[in-house]
C-alpha cells in the first residue's frame, strides 16, 4: 500500500513539478513588473500617538455615518479595518471581547501554505486545493515583509520511517518550494539518520530511515492581531474592544422597499453605555460567532459555521531544539501533528473535534493525552514525557464553513466564504490566519461593490503597508536597546521581536532593577523576559483594559505557562490599578476573571499559590510590602532582608523565630522566600494568633504590615493620575 501510494505520488509530483516550474517563471516576471509599479505605494504608518480606547469611543459616539462598520476584532476583522482605512474609507470596528481574544490567539503559530493541503491537491488532482496552497504561500511572504519583527522562518523536520518513502517526501517538499517561489526562505533538504538525530537529539533512532526538512513561517499570533488593530487606528480606523453589537439597525431601501442593514446598536461592556452607529455597510467578521450575527439579520437563516476544536499543549523548551520543529504527517488516527519551538518553550498540536461555541473553550483531558501520546512515539526512550510537564493547554475554535453555493452542504472548507444577505449584511467566514490579508482584500472589494462606496484608492494597498514596529526594525536592533537602556540581552531581544521599533518606547517605561547590571527592566517573573514596563505600555498604547489582556495577548505568558501567569497576576493588577484607577471592587473582579480564564489554559488549581483567605486588595498590599522588603529587587527575600525590615521599624525578631518562619514556608529550602512563599507566611501568621510561638511573631509582623501600609495608602491615592 505504501509503495503504490509512493509511486502514485511520484508520478503526480513530476506532473506538478513541471507545472510549478512554469508557474514560477511566469510569476517571477509578473512579480518584477508588479513590484516596479507598486514601489511608490509603500505606506509607512504615521508615527504619531496611538489613540486611546476612550478617544476612539468618543469618535465612535459621534453622529458620523461610516463607510463600513466591521463587527469582530480578530485577524480577519482587523485586517479588513486596515485595508479599508488605507484605501481612504471611513471605517469603524467593534469587538465584544479583546482583540484576538478568540480563535486568532489560539493558533499553531505557523504562517504556512500547508504541506498537507499540497499533498491532498497532488493526490486528488484538486486544482482548488492547489490554489489555496499557492495563495497561502504568497501571503506567507507578505507576512515576513510587513511584520518582520513578529514573524520568522522555521525549519520543520519530517521523520521518515521507511527508506522507500524518502523520495515521496523529498519530491513533495521540493514541489512545496517551487509553488512558493523565491520568497527568501531556504530550500528543503534531506538528512540521513545520523544527521537527523544530530539536528533533533530528542528524536528516537529506532525505525528512522532519515528525514526531510522544509521551511515555513512562524508568528506571534496575538501580538500580530494587536498590531493590526493599532496600525489600523494610526491610519484612521476607529477600533474599540469590549464593545458588543446588541442589535442590527435597518433602514428602508428607497429603490426596493426592503429593510436593509445600515448600522448597529452598541454596548460598552465595561460601562454598560449604549448608543447607535450608522454605516453604509456592515461586515460580519466574527469567526465562530458568525451565525449569531447573521441571525440578528435573519432569524431563519441556515447556519454556515461548523465549529471545530483545535487543542494545543505547551511544554518546556528542552523538549525540542531551539530552531527546529517537527511534523508527524501520519498520526494514529490520520491527523497531522506539529511539535515546534515557540517563545522559548515547545508547542504541540493540534486536534480536530466537534465543540460548542463558547467564549472560554477548555481543552479536554483526553485531547491533551492524545497529543502527548503521539509526540512520545517520536521521542527517544530516555526522554520521558509526562502530563505534569504541560505548562499550558488551550483550545481554539476553528470556524470551518459550509459552502452556501454547494450542492453538498456537508463539505467543510478552510477556504473563505463571502456572502451578501438579502438585507445587505456582508459576512466573511472560514479561511485561516495566513490568508487574513487576502480575505480582507476580497471582502473590502465586495463591500465597495455592494455598498457603492467611493474609496480614494480603489485597489488594496496592504501588501505594501508595514505594520506598526516594522519600518525601522532590524535583527540587530536589540543591541541598541542594550546600549541605550542597559537591558538584559534576553529582555532586549524579546522587546525587539515583540514590538519592533516601538521597543524603544516600551523601554522608556522600564524601572531600575537596583543592580549594577542590568540597569533597567524589572521583570514580572524571573523565568520569562516580560517586564513591568510592558504592562504600562499596553494600557497606554495597546488598548489593554484587563489584566488578562496583558497576560494573554500583549505578553504571551498565559499561553506559555498558566501557573506563572497566575503568579504574576497580582503584580499586573497592581500596576494597572495605578495606571487606570481601579477601586477594590474592580481589583476583586480582575482576580476572579483571571482565575476563570487561566483555569481554561491549564492552570493547576491544586497548586494555587494565592490563598483564598485573602481578598484581592490584601494581595495587592502584600505585593507592595514584598517589593519594599526586597531591597535588591531580585524577586526573593532572604533572612537578612526580613530581619533588617523588622529592625528598621523598631521590631526585634530572634534567630529562632526566623528559623520557625522559614522552615514553614521555604519549600525548596534555599534560605529565601519568593512571593508565593511570602503569601504562605502571611497565611500562617493570620491563622496562628493564639499558638506559641506564633502569637509573638504575629504581633510583630502585624505591626510591620501596618507600618508598611501607611506609605502604600498614600501611594494609592494617586492611582487615578
Amino acid at each position: 500500500m505504501h509503495v503504490s501510494r509512493a509511486l502514485r505520488g511520484l508520478g503526480l509530483v513530476f506532473f506538478t513539478t513541471v507545472t510549478g516550474l512554469a508557474t514560477l517563471s511566469y510569476h517571477k516576471i509578473t512579480k518584477t513588473i508588479a513590484e516596479a509599479k507598486q514601489t511608490k505605494l509603500s505606506i509607512p504608518p504615521p508615527y504619531g500617538k496611538v489613540p486611546t480606547r476612550n478617544e476612539l469611543l468618543e469618535k465612535l459616539k459621534q453622529n458620523e455615518v461610516f463607510d463600513l462598520l466591521v463587527v469582530g476584532g480578530g485577524a480577519t476583522g482587523t485586517g479588513i479595518a486596515l485595508d479599508a482605512a488605507t484605501r481612504g474609507l471611513s471605517v469603524a470596528l467593534v469587538e465584544r471581547g479583546d482583540f484576538s481574544s478568540g480563535t486568532s490567539s489560539r493558533s499553531t503559530k505557523l504562517v504556512h501554505g500547508g504541506v498537507r493541503y499540497l499533498q491532498k491537491a497532488i493526490l486528488n488532482l484538486d486544482i482548488e486545493q492547489y490554489k489555496l496552497v499557492k495563495e497561502a504561500l504568497h501571503e506567507r511572504s507578505t507576512f515576513l515583509k510587513v511584520a518582520p519583527h513578529l514573524t520568522s522562518s522555521l525549519p520543520i523536520m519530517i521523520p521518515v520511517e521507511k527508506w522507500y518513502m524518502i523520495p515521496y517526501y523529498w519530491f513533495g517538499s521540493k514541489v512545496y518550494d517551487l509553488v512558493a517561489g523565491n520568497q527568501g526562505l531556504d530550500s528543503s533538504y534531506f538528512l540521513s539518520k545520523a544527521r537527523a538525530i544530530e539536528s533533533f537529539p530528542m528524536l528516537k533512532s529506532e525505525n528512522l530511515a532519515g528525514a526531510v526538512v522544509y521551511y515555513d513561517g512562524q508568528q506571534n499570533d496575538a501580538r500580530m492581531n494587536i498590531t493590526l488593530a493599532t496600525t489600523a487606528a494610526l491610519h484612521g480606523a476607529v477600533v474599540a474592544n469590549y464593545v458588543e453589537v446588541s442589535e442590527l439597525l435597518k433602514e428602508e431601501d428607497q429603490s426596493t422597499g426592503r429593510q436593509i442593514v445600515k448600522g448597529a446598536r452598541l454596548t460598552d461592556r465595561l460601562t454598560g453605555n449604549t448608543w447607535n452607529v450608522r454605516a453604509r455597510g456592515v461586515i460580519n467578521a466574527t469567526g465562530p460567532f458568525t451565525d449569531s450575527i447573521r441571525k440578528m439579520d435573519d432569524p431563519d437563516c441556515k447556519e454556515i459555521v461548523v465549529p471545530s476544536s483545535g487543542v494545543h499543549v505547551v511544554l518546556p523548551g528542552y523538549f525540542s531544539p531551539r530552531s527546529m520543529g517537527l511534523l508527524d504527517p501520519a498520526t494514529s488516527d490520520g491527523r497531522v501533528i506539529f511539535f515546534l519551538p515557540w517563545q522559548g518553550n515547545t508547542i504541540a498540536g493540534t486536534t480536530d473535534s466537534a465543540i460548542e461555541v463558547t467564549d472560554l473553550p477548555k481543552p479536554k483531558e483526553e485531547e491533551i493525552n492524545w497529543i502527548l501520546n503521539e509526540i512520545a512515539n517520536y521521542l527517544h526512550p530516555d526522554v520521558k514525557l509526562r502530563r505534569g510537564d504541560v505548562l499550558a493547554a488551550w483550545s481554539g475554535i476553528r470556524p470551518l464553513i459550509k459552502d452556501l453555493n454547494a450542492i453538498n452542504t456537508e463539505s467543510l472548507s478552510r477556504n473563505h466564504l463571502i456572502h451578501l444577505s438579502d438585507n445587505k449584511l456582508l459576512t466573511i467566514a472560514g479561511g485561516k490566519w495566513t490568508t487574513y490579508r487576502r480575505m480582507a482584500e476580497d471582502c473590502v472589494d465586495k463591500a465597495i461593490e455592494a455598498f457603492q462606496l467611493n474609496p480614494q484608492y480603489p485597489h488594496c494597498r496592504t501588501e505594501h503597508v508595514p505594520l506598526l514596529g516594522a519600518q525601522r526594525y532590524s535583527p540587530t536592533m536589540f543591541i541598541n536597546l542594550i546600549q541605550q537602556f542597559g537591558l538584559d540581552k534576553r529582555i532586549a531581544r524579546h522587546l525587539a521581536e515583540s514590538y519592533g521599533d516601538r521597543a524603544f518606547a516600551v523601554a522608556t517605561y522600564a524601572q531600575p532593577t537596583g543592580q549594577r547590571w542590568p540597569v533597567l527592566g524589572k521583570q514580572l517573573i524571573q523565568t520569562y523576559p516580560y517586564i513591568e514596563a510592558e504592562v504600562i505600555y499596553a494600557v497606554k498604547y495597546e488598548f489593554a483594559v484587563t489584566a488578562i489582556d496583558v497576560l494573554a495577548r500583549r505578553t504571551r505568558l498565559a499561553f506559555l505557562n498558566a501557573n506563572a501567569a497566575w503568579d504574576c497576576l497580582p503584580k499586573v493588577i497592581e500596576i494597572m490599578a495605578k495606571e487606570i484607577g481601579w477601586d477594590a471592587e474592580r481589583i476583586e473582579k480582575e482576580f476572579r476573571y483571571g482565575k476563570e480564564f487561566l483555569m481554561t489554559m491549564g492552570m493547576n488549581d491544586t497548586s494555587e499559590p494565592i490563598r483564598s483567605d485573602f481578598n484581592a486588595l490584601e494581595i495587592v498590599t502584600f505585593r507592595d510590602a514584598f517589593t519594599q522588603i526586597d531591597s535588591n529587587s531580585d524577586g526573593h527575600i532572604d533572612v537578612h532582608e526580613l530581619r533588617n525590615i523588622f529592625q528598621t521599624l523598631g521590631q526585634t525578631i530572634n534567630d529562632e523565630e526566623l528559623k520557625i518562619l522559614f522552615s514553614q514556608v521555604d519549600k525548596n529550602q534555599n534560605g529565601t522566600l519568593e512571593f508565593n512563599e511570602f503569601l504562605d507566611l502571611m497565611f500562617i501568621i493570620k491563622h496562628s494568633q493564639n499558638q506559641a510561638p506564633y502569637h509573638t511573631i504575629n504581633t510583630k509582623f502585624g505591626n510591620l504590615i501596618q507600618d508598611l501600609e501607611k506609605p502604600i495608602a498614600v501611594h494609592r491615592s494617586n492611582w487615578g493620575l
